[in-house]
């Protein structure tokens, strides 16, 4: 069962700027007073921060000064379109809260080597982001629990840092039965990395959703969040004698993949094929159709992370060091035009 917090969520820099109808970047100079912004714009910025009762300088005003607060952001990813996002949010937030960033990359969704992770840790950063799937991994924060620093883990379930992140189970489950609802009978999912809780509670949501329906076909194929593994998983499910006639990838990169292939072999999409993915990176909007997809706010997690990660680097002492701090955004299905009913209305 998850836990979540009966605190409130305060509000981001990313709130700020939805609320003024401006960029991140703008809301962080009108906070600093740097570079020129139009009066009226920094009045709605101003009106906004006081509307959301914002307080970007509550950690500046407990430190002595911003170099205080080191951030060290460990990240490896082969989602190119998912880090953008992270990345983004991580990098809008802590120039907000004055946050110096250090960046560490892992490859191919493995962590970097030990010794860089010492290196890391020395450089003398306050606190720690782990990006997915890096949370999952105990060479990892093993390091980092013997320094003794506090450690953020966005995607993933932690019982002694703080965790941001979504329900993957329930947001797998709500687009398994919006394809049940158009009809599909036959459905096709591939699942992310194994060695990552978000891949299994995906694929429990899909299962959970198909097992409620009679009579409903289901294949899944491994994947690994890659473009690549999901051109592979693709040509499986589209090449047997009875394919799909909905495919569910786990993160928008595979479900890009899944596209290419069905127009490789003369399929269109969504009227012989639909394609919905997970994420709603930038990969769902840049092919044709655009992919009706999960939307996970990447980049409010990220922010999210950073933000409770700064208010438990100045509550050291005031709060037992580790206590968990569980964050569960909220999940939206985007429709777009990958998905349409079979055209077979009777399978």
């Amino acid at each position: 069962m998850d836990i979540v917090t009966q605190k409130k969520r305060a509000p981001t820099v990313i709130d700020v700027a939805k609320r003024a109808g401006v960029s991140p970047m703008t809301v962080s100079r009108v906070i600093n007073a740097r570079g020129s912004v139009r009066p009226e714009t920094r009045q709605a910025v101003d009106l906004a921060i006081r509307d959301l009762a914002y307080s970007p300088n509550v950690a500046a005003r407990s430190l002595v000064t911003s170099k205080e607060i080191r951030i060290g952001v460990i990240y490896s990813n082969p989602s190119a379109t998912f880090m953008s996002e992270f990345l983004t949010g991580v990098f809008e937030e802590a120039s907000a809260r004055g946050a110096q960033l250090t960046l560490l990359k892992g490859e191919g969704g493995l962590p970097p080597g030990e010794n860089e992770i010492q290196r890391l840790i020395q450089s003398g950063v306050t606190g720690v982001i782990l990006a997915p799937p890096l949370g999952e991994f105990d060479s990892i924060l093993q390091p980092l629990r013997e320094a003794s620093l506090p450690v953020a883990v966005v995607g993933g379930v932690s019982s002694e840092n703080i965790s941001v992140r979504i329900n993957n189970k329930r947001a797998a489950y709500d687009m398994t039965r919006h394809l049940l609802a158009l009809g599909h009978r036959r459905l096709g999912f591939i699942t992310g990395n194994a060695n990552q809780s978000a891949s299994a509670e995906r694929l429990s949501g899909f299962q959970k959703a198909v097992d409620e329906i009679a009579h409903v076909e289901s294949i899944v194929i491994q994947g690994d969040f890659s473009y690549t593994s999901g051109l592979t998983a693709g040509h499986l499910l589209l090449e047997t004698a009875t394919p799909p006639t909905a495919i569910f990838a786990s993160n928008d990169d595979m479900a890009s993949a899944v596209v290419s292939v069905a127009h490789r072999l003369h399929l269109d999409v969504p009227q012989d094929l639909t394609v919905v993915g997970f994420d709603d990176t930038t990969a769902a909007v840049t092919l044709w159709p655009p992919l009706t997809t999960v939307r996970q706010p990447v980049r409010e997690l990220a922010a999210e992370a950073l933000q409770l990660l700064t208010q438990q680097i100045k509550e050291v002492g005031a709060e037992p060091q580790g206590a968990r701090r569980t964050r569960i955004l909220k999940h939206e299905l985007i429709e777009r035009q990958s998905t349409a009913p079979p055209k077979d209305q009777s399978i």
